[in-house]
Order: C-alpha cells, then structure tokens, then sequence
C-alpha cells in the first residue's frame, strides 16, 4: 500500500464541514463565508496569486438539469486552484446497483469535498451521514441554500445590510421559498410571502421559523394572499418559476399562480428604490414581465453571478482546513 493512500484516512479527523441547510448556521458563521465571499469576488490573474484550494478536487454530482450551479461551482473550485470532477447520474451507481451509503464511503476515499443537486432531501442527508468529506447541498426539492448565499450578497451589495429590512416573496411556495424563510431568521430581516393558500411553503419550515422567533431569533414571517399588501414598500421583491423541477408539468398552477405576476403595477407598490430578484431560470411572461425583469429593479444578472463568488466563500470555509478564518 502507498504512502498516499495509507496516510489518507477514511473519515477526517474532524467533522466534515457540510453545508446542507440555512438553519443549521449560527448567523456569525453565514457571515463569515459571505465575507470570504466577497474578498475572492476579484478574480487572481496573476499566476502566483494565492490558491487556497490547490489540490483539492470537488465533486459535482447533478441529478437534476442545471445551469448556475453546475458552472458556478466548477469556476469557483478552478478560481481557488482545485479541480472538478462532474458526476453524472446515469453513469453513477448512486441508490440503484450500491447503497447511498456505500457510494459516499468510496467517494470520500477519491475527492475533497462533493456538491449534490437532487431531487430527495433525504438522499443529500444519507450521503453527508455517511462521508467522511464535506457535501453541500446545490439544491433540493426542499431547499436551495446557496442560492440564498448569492441573494444575500447581491442585496447588501446594492442597499446595504438586510437586517431590518422587509422583503417580498410572490408565487409558489417552493424550494426557494423556504430556503428565504431560513434566511429571514439567520440574518434577521421581515419576509412577506404572498402566494395561494395550496401552495404555501410547507408546515415543516414554517413551524420551525415560528420556534426560532419564540426563542428571540430577529427575522419575521408574515403569510398574506393579497401580492400587493406583500410588496407594500417593500425593499426588495423575488419570486420562481411556477412549476418547478420538481413539480408535476402536467398540473395546472398557471390559473392559481397569474394574480402574483410580478409587474410593473406590482414592483410600483414596492418602495422607490425596490431591488428585484429572480434565481433564474425565468419564463418571462408568466411569473414575471420583460418590464420588470429587464427594467430598473432588476439585479438578476448581478445575482447570477454571485453564484459564484459567494460560492468561492462557501467552498474556502468547507474545504479550507481547521484553520480557516474566514481567509
């Protein structure tokens, strides 16, 4: 047996560093990594510039279609100095010829860290229980939390801290949507959810934002119908797709979603200089109008790339030793 492998041990000695959910951050923590963040933002041109992560390779494994997560990441390990391997599904042996289990021993043996986009939440949860490597949620049918690295960033970027501001969520109460909730409470801001009342966020995040605010956490939620009392001088205004990934495309949620369009009548409730947000990919026309998408709320654009910045902070704190502080 090599000295290589025979010093490499099967389970780090500490805990890996796994970035599944919002909730399970400390405030400080998710400020931390967005402070990383934002001081990779500048890409190192120069060849002797550091690489925090020079030989590491991360893992992409992508169940489902992806565009932002997939080059976001790949960019961002390349940026630090690591390497990516992408994982496809159909050439994965993943639950199907090998137990989750199984596959996230040996995976830990051969990469530094692994990002899983999927469908099952309870997938993600069994793979990170059993590896001995830092694995990161890039989204699920339940939650989509770097995603909401990037909107945090790319708010405080334009108005400042989001503490203490209100935001408005209109549409489906999805994945997204309850990845805002978690964000409301860590970083301490209002969020007014419009959407219809078979399509709210589910009962499980909800109940768990109304233990957090009865412990004293900062963040509010308020569930209303009406968009337009959601958005009442409101300081930024997001929604998603109306069917999601996830969602059967059979269903009809066309007719039950169409009065939480975001328009121009609608960002005009908000206040003056309202930010809007969308995590991208938008059918323009339904869930929001060319107007308003490519207008002067608009900071998708802006959004969509701190995907990558903000997973630059994420990927130093997960990958970045025992020593990280936040470099």
């Amino acid at each position: 047996m090599s000295a290589a492998i025979r010093d490499r041990p099967a389970v780090a000695a500490n805990a890996p560093r796994h970035f599944l959910d919002l909730r399970d951050f400390e405030p400080g923590l998710l400020r931390a990594i967005l402070e990383a963040g934002r001081r990779l933002k500048p890409v190192p041109r120069d060849a002797r510039a550091p690489r925090p992560l020079a030989g590491l390779t991360l893992g992409l494994m992508m169940e489902k279609p992806s565009t932002r997560t997939r080059v976001s990441f790949d960019v961002a390990m390349r940026q630090l100095g690591g390497e990516v391997v992408v994982l496809s599904p159909r050439d994965m042996q993943l639950g199907r010829g090998e137990t989750i289990a199984d596959t996230a021993r040996v995976l830990s043996r051969f990469l530094d860290g692994l990002v899983l986009r999927t469908d099952d939440p309870a997938k993600l949860h069994e793979l990170a229980a059993h590896a001995g490597i830092p694995v990161i949620n890039g989204l699920t049918a339940r939650s989509h939390p770097v995603q909401l690295l990037a909107d945090i960033m790319t708010f405080e970027e334009h108005r400042g801290p989001i503490a203490g501001r209100t935001i408005a969520w209109c549409g489906d109460g999805n994945n997204v949507a309850a990845s805002w909730i978690e964000a409301a409470i860590r970083f301490g801001f209002t969020l007014n959810l419009a959407t219809p009342p078979d399509l709210m966020p589910s009962d499980a995040v909800l109940d768990w934002a109304a233990r957090e605010i009865a412990g004293g956490a900062a963040g509010r939620i308020a569930l209303v119908s009406d968009p337009n009392e959601a958005v009442a001088g409101a300081a930024c205004v997001v929604t998603d797709t109306w069917v999601s990934m996830s969602d059967d495309p059979t269903e009809n949620r066309h007719t039950r979603l169409e009065a939480y369009r975001v328009d121009t009548a609608l960002m005009e409730r908000a206040a003056p200089d309202a930010l809007f947000m969308h995590c991208l990919p938008a059918h323009r026309g339904e869930e929001v109008s060319d107007a308003v998408i490519d207008g002067r709320w608009s900071v998708v654009f802006d959004e969509a790339e701190n995907r990558l910045h903000a997973q630059k902070g994420l990927l130093s704190w997960a990958l970045g030793g025992p020593d990280w502080e936040g470099r």
